[in-house]
């Protein structure tokens, strides 16, 4: 079966294609190695980026939520019995120590 082309597509085919270069400059083509030294660089700039990031990432806490407080007196943990400074005795000069 055949079909008619529209006028646009029979006159779009039937053009030649351009010279080659007619339609680029002199300078066409010449950066292509500046350009792909210049990509190469940002990928190795962006993995080195993603790798510290990655190994920064792994010394983050899970949750950045202040931990749950002891509800009773069973979950407070173990008491310190040892004095501290203000139940050192002190001197009759005011100083602590053995130095008096």
């Amino acid at each position: 079966m055949i079909t008619a082309l529209p006028a646009g597509l029979v006159i779009l085919l039937g053009q030649a294609p351009p010279a080659p270069g007619a339609d680029r400059g002199e300078e066409f083509g010449k950066t292509s190695p500046i350009a792909l030294v210049v990509v190469l660089l940002l990928g190795l700039a962006t993995a080195l980026l993603i790798r510290s990031m990655t190994k920064r990432l792994r010394n983050v806490p899970a949750s950045f939520d202040p931990p749950a407080e002891p509800e009773g007196p069973d979950e407070a943990g173990p008491h310190d019995p040892s004095p501290g400074p203000a139940d050192t005795p002190t001197s009759p000069g005011g100083r602590s120590g053995p130095e008096g």
